[in-house]
């Protein structure tokens, strides 16, 4: 076995899980990604994962790595990006223990984020966002169901996995309704609810009837809901709400859309950013700002306010000599 093997595996045992006490979510990520270059390298190098070395991970292998996500696994740059966070976070890991492969690692470290243009957001407009909410059949438990959970992701822009892995007791219906989740960086978060939401709570907490550690959205076998089927349950909403409201054709809608429909129901609304950076979970208020980058409305409000140059269109033609006396009089 070489020295790769037991460096990556205590990169997970010691610093992952017992130095920076690592989510979950960032193990499956680190762990995927590295399975990912392994399985590359193990095909680029002709040697078994156990016996790669960390001289065979060199720059041009985890280039060629990077290209192979981008142009034959179709990752958007995004992915491309975090795949080489994950890759040199092993490799600053390592390079303390094994001071003797420090060319080769400094070579790797030198591989530069790629650039990528940052798109506007997609959110929804109150005649789509009224569309989807009635576009679940209520007649069905599952319609039922999803008519509380797309209420619920729109009012308080819970992130797909904040929403899947709500508790019963997580919805809080009493004085001050609120719901509470464990969100991104493992920061608790507390969303306000209106009575709107709360009703319709109520109601399918009641139906529901599960215990307080029972998931709040779950599967008819009483699981909860994974993120590929609450993408599949949207879809089918979506194509739904299209037939009453054409303008959502147009527009690929996924669970992040909901939340970024809920900042902008937040920031037409008047609300300064730092306090939608805080209902949102965002861990910088700058994140907050692709919002206002994206309201046309608010900068037309804006543009209402100033004073037009008073410009006239045309070329520039010098007055007559007589006029322009008489103008001076």
């Amino acid at each position: 076995m070489s020295m790769l093997a037991p460096t990556l595996q205590a990169f997970f045992t010691d610093r992952l899980t017992r130095q920076r006490n690592a989510s979950p979510h960032t193990i499956a990520a680190y762990r995927d990604t590295l399975r990912l270059l392994l399985a590359f390298a193990q095909q680029r190098t002709g040697k078994h994962p156990s016996q790669l070395d960390l001289d065979d991970l060199d720059a041009p292998l985890i280039g060629a790595f990077l290209d192979h996500l981008e142009h034959e696994r179709h990752n958007s740059i995004r992915t491309r990006n975090a795949r080489l966070a994950a890759i040199r976070s092993l490799l600053h890991y390592a390079a303390l223990d094994h001071p003797e492969h420090a060319e080769t690692i400094s070579r790797v470290l030198a591989i530069p984020p790629k650039r990528f243009e940052r798109a506007l957001i997609t959110f929804l407009t109150e005649p789509e966002i009224d569309a989807l909410l009635a576009a679940p059949n209520r007649d069905t438990w599952t319609g039922r169901r999803d008519q509380a959970m797309l209420l619920l992701a729109v009012q308080t822009g819970l992130r797909a996995s904040e929403l899947t892995a709500l508790k019963c007791n997580d919805i809080h219906l009493g004085v001050g309704p609120h719901v509470s989740c464990l969100g991104k960086g493992r920061k608790h978060r507390v969303t306000p609810l209106t009575k709107q939401t709360v009703a319709v709570l109520r109601a399918w907490l009641t139906e529901r009837a599960g215990h307080p550690d029972d998931p709040a959205f779950p599967t008819r076998t009483g699981r909860a809901l994974s993120r590929d089927a609450l993408q599949r349950r949207l879809a089918e909403h979506t194509t739904t709400a299209a037939l009453a409201c054409p303008s959502m054709v147009t527009k690929t809608i996924s669970p992040h859309v909901l939340r970024h429909t809920a900042a902008m129901q937040l920031l037409h609304a008047g609300i300064d950013t730092t306090v939608i950076a805080l209902w949102l979970g965002h861990e910088h208020v700058e994140t907050t700002q692709i919002y206002l980058h994206a309201d046309m409305a608010l900068k037309e409000a804006a543009l209402s306010r100033t004073t037009p140059p008073d410009t006239q269109p045309g070329r520039y033609q010098p007055p007559d000599k007589l006029l322009a006396f008489l103008e001076t009089l």
